[in-house]
């Protein structure tokens, strides 16, 4: 059976619609890979592009939509709330079907390796791709973030893995690699007060002591005047997304305010829906293959 790849790059434009769509079509005409869903946020100036398709249709689409973000976004003028080191910020590559991680870090090489030589964008490997542990986590790789990233190749530890000790000058570096599927989860506060978002932010996540595979941060999201706690969830089958948001409500109710909505961002597992309705419905012996009708279509 043929094999299948996804790629859910982000890239740092969340408001310019023209530019948005620019890099967007660069998936859209590559024959062999299907664009599944696009997403933008203004105030963290971000957008998240979900496709499939084969290794080669995911590589020539990858290194396309590096070329063209290259080409139309400049980092010295860019502001948003989420933090950013490259004009396409990151680039993962999940196994879908018939497809091994090992495959897919394979992958990563390949178009990292490109997209420094034919982008001119500096290129760092992580996750399952990294060439060391200390690059793995890409808030440790990000950290110090466009403005900082110049400054930090120069440390030998921080050398990207392709594109030589630099960094572009408007498009900064990028992240590529290879990873599990990730569910983007983000969680709105009624409040307006980012500190009590950021203080929860730093109780979920693992690196605070927190629960198994979740990186947090507290953002504002200037356009509603809320705080949102903007969660990655690595595992879902570690850490599921009703545990998540139980916690979060739990923390939030101690500074006496709401849960007022979530977001998911990009696409999501279906399992990780169905052990959501399993909880909060309270189904016993819930069998989602037999339960549920579009499992039987699939």
């Amino acid at each position: 059976m043929a094999k299948i790849i996804e790629s859910v790059p982000n890239i740092s434009e969340g408001r310019d619609q023209a530019v948005i769509e620019a890099c967007v079509d660069q998936i859209r005409s590559t024959p062999g890979c299907t664009l599944l869903d696009y997403s933008s946020d203004p105030s963290h100036n971000r957008s998240v592009i979900t496709y499939m398709g084969s290794p080669q249709a995911c590589e020539e689409a990858s290194v396309k939509l590096a070329k063209k973000a290259v080409e139309l976004i400049d980092l010295t003028k860019h502001t948003g709330e989420h933090p950013r080191m490259g004009c396409v910020d990151v680039m993962p590559f999940i196994p879908i079907k018939e497809a091994t991680m090992e495959e897919c870090v394979a992958l990563s090489q390949k178009v990292g390796k490109r997209i420094a030589e034919e982008a001119d964008l500096p290129v760092f490997l992580y996750e399952r791709s990294a060439a060391a542990p200390h690059r793995e986590n890409l808030a440790k790789v990000r950290k110090g973030q466009f403005e900082g990233m110049a400054d930090k190749v120069k440390d030998p530890d921080w050398i990207p893995d392709f594109g030589g000790q630099r960094i572009h000058p408007t498009g900064g570096a990028v992240c590529v690699g290879a990873r599990p599927p990730l569910i983007a989860y983000n969680i709105n506060l009624g409040t307006d007060n980012l500190e009590i978002a950021s203080r929860i932010a730093k109780i979920i996540r693992k690196s605070g002591g927190g629960l198994d595979c979740v990186k947090a941060m507290g953002v504002m999201l200037e356009d509603r005047n809320i705080a949102q706690v903007s969660i990655n969830m690595t595992d879902f089958t570690v850490t599921p997304l009703y545990r998540v948001n139980e916690l979060v409500k739990a923390e939030a109710a101690r500074y006496g305010v709401a849960v007022i909505g979530t977001e998911l961002i990009g696409l999501t597992p279906m399992q990780a829906l169905f052990d959501a309705a399993e909880y909060y419905l309270q189904i016993e012996d819930f069998k989602p293959d037999v339960q549920v009708i579009e499992n039987h279509l699939l």
